[in-house]
């Protein structure tokens, strides 16, 4: 174990075994046919936080195939056998295994193949990945690739002019870091068929010069007009790729990732994942509102999935993002006095395509980043609730990046949950107060505002928008210092480690109807969780400790807390350490990427 441990591999655990026929008695033992269950592993010497209110530290999980049977040393030893597996842990930190609330999971993995931007910090240097990425393709083949942002270069945003030289022979599409913007220089809009006469489409906008003419900036749903021509990636392609996005999730401490996405694209490859057998990575994909009927008819035909990949969720859109200033503001933008973004589609519409749903007991997320785009999907919420008779929805607000204050109490009044992304508050807070002003700082990303309220407040990443990494969320979400640390971004909406550890477990377990099974560790439960190489919930004693300092190493740690808990997580970010909890037989898995 100790050569595991040096080799910065991961351990996970995980099960997808039936409840039926379990019981847990009072002394929270696990028991089949009046006797208890056997441990078939044991991971021990371990700082396990559970996650539990009642029972938050122990130091043993006791496994009986893919589901826990006991905590702590004691318990867990009164269950082992002459056959069971012992695995001594060597003091690491254990959490429950962590779950990311929105991805875009196929565009993500697609992504793993083609140009990454992410790096990009001057115009010369997109100029220049670009022209690498068309030299190494053959003559009309689609440049595609993800990750710019122009903030990182002074504000500027790309024109075709930029690229046209360096790209001839080679339609270029490339995705702002947002996914609400697209670049495509000359060749591309032609294909498209965009030009000077071609109108904004309802609900996007076609970028142009002061002449009338495209720029290659294409925004929300006018980005339709690329995508509609650039040829579909075929099964085979779109199943490779997904293997390497589960690879890239695992790696960083992910064992579960919803859906965000409004198409079948995602929905259809994580069921051939699933026809293959089992996916390493749960799933909770989502569909397009539009769809609603045709995912009842799924579910009234063959059931809501399994363990591994479930489904029952549909996703709107409401409006756009503050990047592109297209999210809908009660105001306008500090920056852009005539511009207070737009709403993607009419409510009514999206309104009449979510109350469907709801009627067929869907569960329903709608993406609403702008104070105003907010107010009306809770306004919708509540007109639907009203229309259809209670019932536990846990209907979600995906992203709710900007709330105005007033509207905070109502997540919880509505039992409507903030389904968020700590992330953005980072990336975005470099430039965010200019197009926010003053006045809307403290409801965006107001993680501490909705908790206090008794909100059920959920974490994830918006991969590819983001990383999928839920460690470096978690920083975000406590920390909230910009990427490019110069400043912190709304710091009285600070969480503590705990708290954002939950939003990645528990929470996301009940945001998708799963808290009977996971995000917790406790009895009865499936056997997923993450082991780390350092405690996330130490910090070295000067609170004001840049990075680089942290707190106890691996080899002074103990089972139970011997040091104060801060609210910060170490500054030198945790790494999850990696194996596969497959029916006892711990698997090793890829180092990290």
């Amino acid at each position: 174990m100790t050569d595991i441990l040096r080799r910065r591999d991961f351990l996970i655990g995980s099960g997808a075994g039936a409840l039926a026929g379990l019981l847990i008695t009072p002394a929270n033992a696990v028991v089949r046919g009046g006797r208890a269950l056997a441990a078939t592993t044991i991971y021990r010497n371990a700082r396990v936080w559970t996650g539990v209110r009642s029972q938050p530290w122990t130091d043993a999980i006791a496994l009986h195939g893919n589901r826990i049977v006991a905590l702590g040393e004691r318990a867990a030893h009164s269950l082992a056998t002459r056959s069971t597996q012992l695995i001594d842990l060597g003091g690491a930190m254990v959490v429950p295994g962590m779950m990311d609330n929105h991805t875009h999971f196929v565009s993500g993995s697609k992504m793993l193949t083609q140009v990454d931007l992410l790096s990009v910090k001057t115009r010369q240097q997109l100029v220049d990945t670009l022209a690498r990425g068309a030299a190494a393709l053959p003559p009309g083949k689609w440049l595609e690739g993800f990750g710019w942002d122009e903030q990182r270069w002074g504000g500027e945003l790309p024109n075709r002019s930029w690229v046209d030289a360096v790209t001839p022979g080679t339609p270029v599409s490339i995705s702002r870091t947002d996914g609400h913007n697209l670049f495509l220089n000359s060749l591309a809009l032609k294909l498209a068929g965009i030009d000077r006469n071609t109108p904004d489409p309802d609900g996007g906008t076609i970028v142009r010069d002061a002449a009338g003419e495209p720029t290659g900036i294409l925004r929300d749903n006018a980005m339709d007009l690329a995508n509609r021509v650039i040829p579909p990636s075929s099964d085979a392609e779109i199943d490779s790729a997904v293997q390497l996005g589960i690879k890239a999730a695992l790696a960083r401490g992910t064992t579960q990732c919803h859906g965000a996405d409004m198409d079948w694209i995602t929905f259809d490859a994580l069921r051939r994942a699933r026809a293959r057998g089992e996916t390493g990575l749960r799933f909770y994909p989502s569909v397009w509102a539009k769809d609603w009927a045709k995912l009842a008819d799924i579910i009234k035909r063959e059931g809501r999935g399994d363990d591994w990949v479930r489904w029952g969720i549909v996703k709107a859109m409401a409006d756009g993002a503050l990047g592109s200033r297209t999210a809908y503001m009660d105001k306008p933008f500090a920056n852009d006095a005539k511009n207070s973004g737009l709403l993607i589609q009419p409510i009514a519409e999206m309104q009449d395509w979510c109350e469907g749903a709801d009627r067929a007991g869907l569960q329903v997320e709608v993406h609403a980043i702008g104070t105003r785009a907010i107010d009306l999907t809770l306004d919708m919420f509540a007109a639907i609730a009203r229309k259809n008779g209670p019932r536990d929805r846990r209907s979600r607000i995906e992203h709710a990046q900007h709330i105005n204050e007033g509207s905070i109490a109502r997540f919880r009044k509505q039992g409507v949950i903030a389904s968020m992304q700590p992330y953005h508050a980072i990336d975005d807070g470099r430039w965010a107060a200019a197009p926010l002003g003053p006045d809307r700082i403290n409801g965006s990303w107001a993680f501490r505002s909705l908790l206090d309220s008794g909100a059920t407040l959920t974490f994830g990443s918006d991969w590819p928008v983001a990383p999928v990494d839920p460690l470096g969320g978690i920083e975000a979400a406590v920390q909230r210092v910009t990427t490019d640390g110069k400043g912190v971004f709304g710091p009285a909406q600070r969480i503590t480690t705990a708290e954002a550890l939950h939003a990645y477990t528990a929470a996301n377990a009940f945001g998708g109807f799963q808290e009977a099974k996971l995000g917790t560790l406790a009895p009865g439960k499936l056997g997923d969780f993450v082991v780390l190489d350092s405690d996330i919930f130490r910090v070295a004693p000067d609170r004001s400790a840049r990075r680089g300092s942290c707190g106890p190493s691996s080899t002074e740690r103990s089972a139970t807390p011997t040091a104060p808990l801060s609210p910060e997580p170490c500054l030198v970010r945790p790494r999850p350490l990696w194996a596969r909890h497959r029916g006892g037989e711990p698997v090793s898995r890829p180092a990290i990427i």
